[in-house]
């Protein structure tokens, strides 16, 4: 009997089908995808095919063993393709663009993170890739080499075509405007599949970039006409009463509230912390302040925070519009009020780009890692560890010339959340969840740090005549660990509470407010406003996205970055409306759409401060109050500090 062997066609097949099946097997064990219903899951049975299909149909024109080897090459970029996104996908919990390709520069500083995302079972998404490479070198007497009929290779394309446009129309009966007023990425994925949504993604990167050239003033009034719009007159008890005092911010890495109160074995897990959050100090605690970062995460706050406006949909702005103009909070405050600014961080300066666009930014001087002790001792993951970072601090705040505006990052508290025995001052919380017990761990650190800090601007003066601003710049624990976090907390991580979970709060201290609770909901969009009109300065004159917190007319919607929203009545998840208070999804047809109204400002709001970003609109702003920046005048050169 004639020995039966394998077609191209067959393999092609082959390697469409197991392609498929290691899709669905990432979308069901590793991408949290919030699929419900029988139409989703119907989608996401459809869209890994009709890319997939029509690439590797290609190859069928060609003849031979060459045809076999090219299949079997374009079925493992797919592969890698797919793993990348898991892998990324674990520590970001989002897919990887274009965007954060050209920040791959970055990966050197966190290889420790990267490492952490791989789990034991992912050998699953190279078992086909193995087999068939091994059928290819050694057992090339199972392939049929004869050709393909070229005349059926344009009809699997139409087939795969055709499946792409069924899929499309599947997604937008359910999912309506997916691919024009769509920020978060989650959603492509789950209605195109990541293969499509990398195609999608490459298409709005080249029309992302044509953007800044075709850019006009006539885009910049579309925007200054929004954000006037926004604006929120100062409360003129509190406009001014923090004149000339300084500035000093201290970014909590990775900090989330639910620690503030949580005990860990009879613990407190943040007891300094814990001790602002009572309002009867000198700190102001807003208990419903929440961040707005994307991709981006630490460098989308510090440009938030000082700039008003909202991360990039893919990548960091930091990176990506590195040269772009920029009105920022640290270069008005010198320019009206005579600041001097500076950042301090226990990182090296080139990291997210820092030392190109602070130039742009206006900071005066940038301590990084070469300014402090990096021996072995003193690190910790990604950089100096926190306790000897804002102890080497102190000496240069003393050195600078007041008022001054310092911007603090800490590091310690960063994924994969590492700290040694000698600095862990709880026990684990045994989630058996290494992330969920580790940032407990260093969370602990953390607000030991804080502690020893405020304590020090105590002693050196420098507390009194000081704005002292703490906040946390974005989530530490993704939804990946819903399942250890329900452990932790003694309940279900369900869509709703996850989103409260995205709180990272904000304490401040004014010179003259005395310390309270504020329940006002607000993020990091609205901190520059309110420093610029605490230090007397009105914000009419900038284009600002958020509103002043002390403000009458503050604007109490906050953001996120996917499109979704959380107000005071309303939570927006993925679609699905719900009352804030009850959690409950509305049902109430007048409360729906009240929800959808804002739903729609807030997609615009999105809108119009990507198209300021992309277009470097900012340029054309001839704002009377400012005079622009010119980032040649600024050289952060090293310090002096051995690093042996």
């Amino acid at each position: 009997m004639k020995e039966r062997k394998i077609s191209i066609f067959v393999f092609f097949l082959l390697t469409l089908l197991t392609i498929s099946i290691k899709t669905y097997f990432a979308y069901y064990i590793d991408l949290s995808l919030g699929v419900k219903g029988i139409v989703q899951n119907l989608i996401l049975l459809m869209n890994p095919y009709s890319l997939v299909a029509l690439i590797l149909s290609v190859f069928l024109f060609f003849k031979g063993r060459k045809a076999f080897w090219l299949v079997f090459t374009a079925g493992f970029f797919l592969t890698l393709l797919l793993y990348s996104n898991v892998v990324y996908f674990r520590f970001f919990s989002d897919f990887l663009t274009f965007s954060t390709l050209n920040q791959v520069s970055n990966v050197d500083s966190m290889s420790g993170a990267v490492w952490s995302s791989f789990q034991w079972y992912d050998f699953v998404y190279f078992i086909d890739t193995i087999i068939y490479l091994f059928v290819l070198l050694f057992r090339k007497q199972w392939l049929n080499t004869k050709a393909f009929k070229r005349k059926f290779v344009p009809v699997l394309m139409g087939i795969a075509v055709a499946l792409f446009f069924l899929n499309l129309a599947f997604a937008e009966s359910d999912r309506p405007e997916l691919l024009t007023r769509t920020f978060d990425h989650k959603y492509l994925v789950k209605y195109l599949g990541p293969y499509n949504f990398t195609v999608y993604d490459g298409v709005k990167t080249i029309k992302n970039n044509q953007q800044k050239a075709m850019a006009s003033e006539d885009d910049l009034a579309k925007v200054r006409s929004y954000t006037k719009t926004k604006y929120a007159e100062p409360n003129q008890q509190y406009f001014g009463i923090a004149k000339k005092k300084n500035i000093i911010k201290i970014h909590l890495e990775s900090f989330q509230t639910f620690l503030l109160g949580l005990k860990v074995n009879g613990e407190e897990v943040t007891p300094f912390l814990n001790q602002l959050t009572k309002g009867n100090g000198d700190f102001i605690y807003y208990s419903n302040f929440f961040h707005s970062t994307g991709q981006g995460k630490t460098s989308d706050a510090e440009l938030t925070m000082d700039n008003s406006i909202y991360g990039l949909p893919q990548g960091s702005a930091f990176s990506l519009k590195g040269d772009n103009t920029y009105q920022s909070l640290p270069a008005i405050l010198n320019q009206q009020e005579g600041y001097y600014t500076s950042v301090m961080h226990g990182d090296y300066k080139t990291f997210w780009n820092r030392d190109q666009i602070y130039k742009h930014f206006g900071i005066d001087k940038f301590y990084d890692a070469s300014y402090y002790d990096m021996s072995p001792d003193n690190l910790e993951n990604l950089g100096l560890k926190d306790k000897e970072f804002f102890k080497e601090s102190i000496p240069y705040l003393k050195a600078e010339k007041q008022p001054f505006y310092t911007h603090l990052l800490t590091l310690t508290n960063h994924y994969p959340f590492t700290v040694s025995k000698k600095d862990a001052t709880i026990a684990s919380p045994n989630t058996g969840n290494p992330t969920v017990d580790g940032y407990i761990q260093t969370a602990r650190y953390l607000d030991e740090s804080i502690k020893q800090f405020i304590t020090e601007l105590k002693k050196e003066g420098l507390y009194d005549n000081s704005v002292i601003m703490i906040y946390g710049d974005h989530y530490g624990i993704s939804e990946n660990h819903n399942k250890a976090m329900a452990k932790l907390l003694g309940q279900d991580i369900t869509p709703t509470k996850f989103m409260d979970l995205q709180r990272t709060g904000l304490f401040l201290k004014v010179p003259g407010i005395k310390g309270h609770v504020d329940p006002t909901y607000a993020s990091q969009v609205d901190v520059m406003p309110t420093l610029l009109h605490l230090t007397g300065i009105d914000a009419k004159p900038y284009i600002v996205f958020g509103t002043d917190l002390f403000s009458k007319k503050h604007n109490q919607t906050v953001v996120f970055r996917n499109g979704d929203y959380i107000t005071p009545q309303y939570k927006s998840i993925n679609g699905v409306y719900y009352n804030n208070q009850t959690n409950e999804p509305l049902t109430d047809e007048q409360d729906k759409k009240n929800a959808e109204k804002i739903k729609n400002q807030v997609e615009t709001e999105l809108e119009v401060s990507d198209s300021l970003l992309n277009g470097d609109l900012m340029r054309f702003y001839k704002n009377p109050e400012f005079k622009k920046i010119n980032p040649m005048k600024y050289n952060y050169v090293n310090g002096t500090v051995s690093k042996e």
